[in-house]
């Protein structure tokens, strides 16, 4: 698939760079485009057309895919095009494991400093989530459950975590903007949004820790099931 005509015809583009360091810049047009759900698993992006976009050469598009492809972002399989990794299932449960145990932590110690105003901010973006989900809203519903989990994994206030955490949802965000409307999710994350606020307004670190946990294991459920599903049938 052309990665232009995929943009067009879905409503989604890459935004142009300006001038400085274009590998860097490159690097996060194409981060922050995978982090909004913008490309989804198994799209082929041909690096001219990109570089077209972005109004630069290729060079600096290809040093900006490599490092994409360092995080696991992406994979790159000539040197005219790359794609977003397809939805294996060895795939999704080792993201799985990581958001458990990372954005876990970062939220047993974000509530030991969360304001006031943060929570009531995550509060909205909750009210908003659970409003998208209840009318089918994928993407609406999609952005705003991504922005509650960073929203509570930037309250830690620990740099290093949150890049680490960031980076798995620039891998997660094609996966989970396809199957908030392919699937039948079990569960949508509203109980323990509210638990997991709760539990950051009362300061207790291990409640919070438990209810972000619980969230990220409960939510993959559903999509475990189908993509094991998928490997049993093509076996």
């Amino acid at each position: 698939m052309d990665t232009k005509s995929n943009l067009l015809q879905r409503g989604r583009r890459v935004s142009p760079v300006e001038q400085g360091s274009l590998s860097a810049r490159c690097y996060l047009a194409l981060r922050n485009a995978l982090l909004d759900g913008s490309f989804r698993p198994g799209d082929r992006i041909v690096m001219r057309d990109v570089a077209d976009m972005l109004g630069t050469s290729v060079t600096p598009i290809r040093e900006a895919c490599l490092r994409l492809v360092s995080e696991f972002a992406l994979e790159i399989r000539s040197r005219r095009f790359i794609h977003v990794p397809d939805v294996t299932l060895r795939r999704y449960e080792q993201l799985k494991v990581l958001r458990t145990s990372l954005e876990g932590l970062a939220a047993k110690f974000a509530a030991e400093k969360i304001t006031k105003s943060r929570i009531a901010q995550l509060r909205k973006i909750h009210v908003a989530y659970v409003s998208a989900e209840a009318e089918r809203r994928v993407q609406e519903a999609f952005r705003s459950n991504r922005e509650f989990h960073l929203g509570v994994c930037e309250a830690a206030g620990l740099d290093m975590l949150y890049n680490h955490i960031e980076m798995l949802w620039v891998s997660m965000s094609p996966i989970l903007v396809v199957y908030y409307g392919e699937i039948t999710l079990k569960h949508l994350g509203g109980e323990e949004h509210v638990n997991l606020l709760d539990a950051l307004e009362r300061r207790d670190g291990a409640a919070a820790q438990r209810a972000m946990r619980r969230d990220i294991e409960l939510g993959s459920d559903s999509i475990l099931d189908h993509l094991a599903a998928l490997d049993a049938l093509s076996d």
